[in-house]
């Protein structure tokens, strides 16, 4: 991975972090709103991580394909994946 591995674990971690105290949460009876605000925050986490890695993947992995054919192929993993991000 050519992402910046200690943005994208710093970001990984607080997630776990979030959605471990939203776990509490549930466990706790707490207000419906409250526990989806805190989803959104952890998915927002977790999108931005994600969002790293691909764009690390974009400037490194595809730009340094060696051949029209592999950068073909890696443009058509990405074409693919936000297919299913975007569903």
């Amino acid at each position: 991975m050519v992402a910046d591995k200690k943005q994208v674990s710093l970001l990984l971690k607080t997630a776990r972090g979030q959605l471990d105290a939203v776990i509490k949460m549930v466990e706790d009876d707490r207000y419906c709103i409250d526990i989806s605000h805190q989803l959104m925050a952890v998915e927002a986490l977790l999108n931005n991580a994600n969002r790293r890695v691909l764009t690390a993947h974009l400037k490194h992995c595809v730009n340094n394909a060696r051949t029209e054919e592999d950068r073909n192929e890696k443009v058509d993993e990405l074409v693919k994946l936000m297919g299913k991000i975007l569903k």
